[in-house]
């Protein structure tokens, strides 16, 4: 079927052929890396025991050993940075993991439930990857992303959809889609959503977080002009900090909720709000017999739902609905495997989860409710009249 195909698609298979229970025919060794490969856990799984440090120390250690990668091929030249992918890869998850795990519970205050430490552990974030500075995105996303205005005017995701990659309700989700990859494959974007990210980082900013950028990039300049290197400050890092980035976040942007049924008059309770955000799983069910099947299987779980996974749905992006039911739960860094056992206790005083399996499947799920979505209620031209934020800031996720 056809990515443009204009028939309304679910994503989520019938619970009898779930993908992920499907897989327990393979060896147990490879149950591990199947949960974080499709991000869904077992029921009844044992956990991993992760803690907040041990992410960041692995976003931080993917990003130097990405770059130390992509600095080794340039170096060595030859045939050898045909491998740039590679390093480029590393350092794009450690940069993501960064952004949509450590800065996102530091904002809630939640990576350490201490408000001084996650504050300077956000701040420090935001000067190495350049997004909006700390303090505006806390206030932005806990005051309008959650609570009453999630998924309205006044929410920054949907600004981004309606200002940044300029979609609309009404839109067909093949019109959506030519959009999307016009704008990912266009350097004019890329270069507003490059100076997006700079404006909404400078404008506002504590002055530990501007001195702290300026000292980081002023020491690598140096460093790039005493060593010569340039090469691994411009393409080893800039091209993974900025549009590699940029593509992952607008991918991200196009899974992370879906618009409200224009139909649904009661706009407040859990059931509303656990309406607007699914779990993206990313996997196919195992083949059911023989051994024709596993060829084939194995080749989409290892080229096309592992990018997705480790470019694009980063840490505990594929189970965002269960941090919009518990933003303030000390169980997010053990995130896959939360969501389980909150769905095995019977997802007490919420409704039942939903999911989408495959970026693809989320991203039409979320293309056709906003195709669905009132044209009124959702008009670009009234964001001003409610919302006080800058347009320029509309590129954030």
């Amino acid at each position: 079927m056809s990515l443009l195909d204009e028939t309304p698609q679910t994503g989520a298979p019938p619970a009898a052929v779930d993908p992920r229970d499907s897989m327990r025919v393979l060896p147990g060794a490879l149950q591990l890396p199947l949960t974080l490969l499709t991000g869904k856990a077992l029921s009844g799984q044992r956990p991993v025991r992760w803690t907040p440090t041990f992410h960041l120390v692995s976003a931080m250690l993917n990003m130097v050993v990405g770059l130390a990668v992509s600095a080794t091929v340039l170096t060595v030249g030859g045939w050898w940075p045909l491998a740039l992918p590679v390093g480029w890869a590393i350092t794009l998850h450690g940069m993501r993991n960064l952004r949509m795990m450590i800065y996102h519970q530091c904002a809630h205050r939640n990576m350490y439930n201490r408000r001084r430490l996650d504050a300077a552990v956000g701040r420090l974030s935001s000067s190495l990857l350049v997004v909006q500075n700390f303090g505006r995105y806390s206030k932005e996303h806990v005051g309008d992303h959650h609570a009453l205005h999630h998924m309205t005017l006044r929410d920054p995701t949907v600004q981004a959809f309606l200002i940044s990659l300029d979609m609309r309700p009404g839109m067909t989700r093949r019109q959506m889609w030519r959009r999307l990859l016009a704008k990912l494959f266009s350097p004019r974007f890329h270069v507003g959503f490059t100076i997006a990210r700079i404006r909404s980082f400078t404008h506002g900013s504590e002055t530990s977080e501007k001195v702290t950028a300026a000292v980081l990039y002023a020491a690598a300049v140096a460093a790039a002009a005493l060593t010569g290197q340039w090469l691994v400050l411009v393409v080893g890092w800039l091209v993974p900090l900025f549009p590699l980035f940029q593509v992952s976040n607008t991918l991200r942007l196009c899974v992370k909720h879906t618009f409200p049924d224009p139909d649904v008059t009661v706009r407040k309770g859990k059931d509303y709000f656990a309406s607007l955000t699914n779990a993206i799983f990313l996997g196919d069910r195992a083949p059911a017999g023989g051994v024709g099947g596993w060829p084939r299987w194995g080749a989409r779980m290892l080229f096309v739902h592992f990018p997705a996974r480790y470019l694009v749905l980063t840490g505990d992006t594929v189970v965002h609905d269960f941090h919009h039911r518990h933003p303030s739960t000390r169980q997010w860094a053990n995130y896959l495997f939360a969501r389980q056992e909150d769905v095995d206790n019977g997802t007490p005083g919420w409704p039942p989860y939903h999911e989408a399996w495959g970026l693809v499947a989320a991203i039409n799920r979320t293309f056709d409710s906003l195709s669905a979505a009132d044209p009124v209620e959702f008009d670009v031209t009234k964001i001003r009249s409610v919302s006080k934020r800058e347009l320029f800031a509309a590129f954030d996720d």
